[in-house]
């Protein structure tokens, strides 16, 4: 599967990884591939625990355009 996961620096410098799709799935690291394994790593994790709780694996997102 796929996901589209987003990276913000946080407060403290370290990058924050998080996937939209799966409510609270959330990493960090201190380089962007650092990040970018530990949310791959986090997403497995999340998509077990929500099967295992009857959850839906992820829920709905859209892209929206909007002019600035």
């Amino acid at each position: 599967m796929k996901f589209v996961v987003t990276l913000e620096i946080g407060e403290d410098g370290w990058i924050v990884a998080e996937c939209p799709s799966i409510p609270g799935c959330l990493s960090q690291g201190k380089t962007k591939e650092e990040a970018l394994a530990n949310i791959k790593e986090a997403i497995s994790l999340c998509l077990e625990v929500r099967a295992e709780d009857g959850l839906p694996l992820t829920v709905e997102t859209h892209e929206v355009e909007v002019s600035v």
